[in-house]
């Protein structure tokens, strides 16, 4: 049972991380496109706002098939939590807890599922080898 609750909370993931690195990357699903995120991080006062909009785009997107895979499971867990990290230190905590203020609630969320697949792996429905 414990490997099927493993294999639900990766794909569940990974669909938040595709979708997304999709709005962000090509401008799908009523998504800013990269030109559009590279414009928020600028106001954010990132240096090189492009290229981390293309570090952030790309991790979603590349973490996001290996959880559907489960191929490096802990390694594609711990950077969306850096990634999430980010977002949370950036842009949500200042605007509290919860989501309607614009809080950090559903990245909590999310943090909380990458740390609990960097505990457990992909489990036995994933392509990283058992060390």
């Amino acid at each position: 049972m414990l490997n099927l609750v493993i294999l639900i909370l990766r794909l569940c993931l990974a669909v938040v991380f595709i979708g997304h690195g999709l709005q962000v990357a090509f401008g799908l699903f009523g998504g800013p496109d990269i030109s559009g995120f590279s414009k928020m991080l600028a106001g954010l006062g990132f240096k090189a706002p492009t290229v981390w909009a293309y570090i952030a785009v790309y991790t979603q997107l590349i973490a996001g098939l290996f959880l559907i895979l489960g191929f490096l499971t802990r390694f594609a867990a711990f950077s969306l939590f850096i990634f999430m990290l980010v977002a949370v230190i950036t842009v949500h905590i200042s605007k509290g807890f919860f989501i309607q203020s614009g809080g950090f609630e559903y990245n909590f969320v999310l943090m909380c599922i990458c740390a609990s697949l960097m505990l457990t792996g992909s489990g036995k429905f994933g392509m990283t080898p058992k060390l």
